[in-house]
């Protein structure tokens, strides 16, 4: 079986077990997935920051009123990448990272009325550039069926922890260059669902936006992985950022789950035989997400309950 060339050097593994361990926290602290505000937003910045790699200008703002069906003013074309963005990554949670047809139903989305050959591998040569200087040129497209079923299977049977394959799957795709447009926003997205078969919480992480934060250093990593035949550098490179991704998104959530608790607090003040429905409406959580708010500020001693579930009221310490 083909294997692609990288080696595993102990920077990779460290930032293996930093991320293994951050991963494990943030999922023990959000019951798996963030809150639904939390999810579209960084959908949302996901969307826009790898669209922005791509030189797409249309801002968080303007993302946000496309995703909620509002009117926008913008290049068509703009519009048209997020509106197919959006639509491919609905289907995020349904595709199979394994299955080349999911592959090319997921281009065929993310490139309608953008390019013709959506939906297909390209019949023409292709480049990478970072800006207008050309970092990678492309197997020839006669290769790339081949290449890409070699890849797909490789990534499928090995052992190699997913973190790791992830990346190296993600080098490989750019290397390969499969489709006559949308390779970049196409190879972040499948490194995201290939995590997703690890930690399904990698869903809603928004490591584009870090990535898009350090555009050139990604373009490096690719040429620096080309000109040693190795993606080795490239790995590196994405551990780093998803590493610093799942930092954010910890404090985010943080952030959250404080004014989260405060609105808990506050709605028991001003009434205390208030429900753990009404808490829901109040906070946005889910039934599990309040009550494992109110399991923890009891164990603070913050709140106590005073009497039964039904006709009992909840008491506040200050």
């Amino acid at each position: 079986m083909y294997t692609p060339p990288f080696t595993v050097t102990e920077e990779i593994m460290s930032f293996v077990a930093d991320i293994a361990e951050m991963v494990g926290h943030l999922s023990a602290t959000t019951d798996q997935l963030p809150t639904p505000r939390l999810r579209k937003e960084n959908r949302i910045k996901t969307i826009q920051s790898s669209l922005a790699i791509e030189n797409n200008s249309l801002s968080i703002d303007q993302v946000t009123a496309i995703l909620e069906g509002k009117r926008v003013l913008g290049a068509p074309n703009e519009i048209q990448e997020v509106k197919n963005a959006i639509e491919a990554y609905e289907l995020l949670l349904e595709l199979n990272p394994y299955k080349e047809k999911d592959l090319l139903k997921a281009h065929r989305l993310m490139m309608t009325d953008l390019v013709n050959e959506n939906g297909r591998y390209r019949n023409g040569g292709v480049g990478v550039f970072d800006g207008e200087k050309c970092v990678h040129m492309a197997p020839p497209p006669m290769r790339v069926p081949m290449l890409m079923a070699d890849l797909l299977g490789w990534v499928k049977q090995t052992k190699t922890h997913p973190l790791i394959s992830s990346c190296v799957f993600h080098y490989e795709f750019e290397f390969i260059h499969p489709f006559a447009d949308g390779n970049g926003r196409m190879g972040r997205m499948w490194q995201t669902l290939l995590l997703m078969q690890w930690k399904p919480i990698f869903a809603w992480i928004p490591v584009e936006t870090i990535v898009k934060e350090h555009q050139h250093e990604y373009y490096a990593a690719i040429a620096r992985s080309d000109s040693e035949a190795s993606s080795t550098a490239f790995i590196t490179f994405m551990l780093q950022c998803l590493k610093q991704a799942l930092a954010e998104m910890a404090e985010s959530n943080q952030k959250s789950n404080q004014k989260s608790n405060q609105k808990i607090l506050s709605a028991m003040k001003k009434n205390p035989t208030v429900t753990i429905r009404e808490l829901q409406e109040e906070t946005g959580l889910s039934e599990s997400g309040v009550k494992k708010i109110i399991r923890q500020l009891k164990a603070e001693g913050q709140i106590q309950r005073i009497g039964g579930t039904k006709g009992g009221r909840w008491e506040c310490t200050e």
